[in-house]
């Protein structure tokens, strides 16, 4: 049987009831989605039922590596936070900034530190030979950045506001808007993923991937704030959005821990 968006929100409400249920009776506050979470289909799937491989780095320090993923050799220029700029025209879409901190559980900025970020396209759609979505794909946005904190912890990327798109976890499912964060610390083995969400989304409460965080505060962390300052004149519009690493205001991690 297909599933509908009317199952789905009522699977969305029972996990929530649930949620709650065990906040009343105790249980500590969950910052990150439990990784079966069920109105999210395939994380059923997906989700790692094994334990983690260990790696005996005492043997050579740079075996980790053999088992970590592989990037392109070349270090980070001054365009690759800007996504409006890297092919020779302009990208369709209204043009925003985003820009935020890295900070650890204390407060404290994280200091360059690489942050890589990858969207869908204005329409919707992801550059990408596996993508399914039959929006048009846009010759001047790759939908791809990177960049380096800076010593008060603080990245900026200026890219395109991403459109919505469509998803096949249950009949008419659709993605709110959103862009993929990535950070890394010392090591490729020490990689967090995360995604920003934009203020008064209207999918927001029908998408089961943002509403696994059950918990209010935590899910609200998720969302950038409108940030006018952000904003350049006549040319985007301005988001901020802080990544706290760890503690109780911790951003949702796509690992879930």
């Amino acid at each position: 049987m297909t599933l509908t968006q009317h199952d789905i929100d009522q699977e969305i409400a029972a996990e929530r009831a649930a949620y709650r249920k065990r906040i009343a009776d105790g249980a500590p506050v969950e910052h990150h989605p439990r990784r079966d979470y069920a109105p999210y289909r395939s994380s059923l799937l997906r989700h790692p039922k094994q334990p983690p491989v260990t790696i005996d780095v005492t043997a050579d320090p740079e075996l980790v590596e053999l088992h970590s993923p592989a990037f392109g050799d070349r270090d980070v220029t001054e365009i690759d936070n800007d996504l409006t700029r890297q092919h020779t025209g302009e990208p369709l879409g209204e043009r925003i900034t985003v820009s935020g901190r890295l900070l650890d559980r204390a407060g404290r900025p994280v200091r360059g530190q690489l942050i890589e970020i990858w969207q869908a396209n204005a329409a919707g759609r992801y550059a990408h030979r596996r993508e399914q979505h039959d929006a048009p794909l846009d010759p001047n946005f790759t939908g791809v950045g990177r960049t380096l904190t800076d010593a008060d912890g603080r990245y900026h990327f200026t890219t395109i506001q991403p459109g919505p798109y469509p998803w096949r976890n249950h009949l008419n499912a659709w993605r709110p808007a959103h862009i993929h964060f990535s950070m890394f610390g010392p090591a490729f083995t020490q990689r967090l993923v995360t995604q920003m969400y934009f203020p008064a989304d209207p999918l927001f409460p029908y998408d089961p991937i943002i509403q696994s965080v059950t918990d209010d505060a935590a899910r609200q962390r998720l969302v950038a704030t409108y940030d006018h300052s952000l904003s350049v004149p006549e040319f985007s519009m301005g988001y901020r959005w802080d990544i706290v690493l760890d503690g109780p205001n911790a951003t949702w991690r796509e690992e879930g821990h």
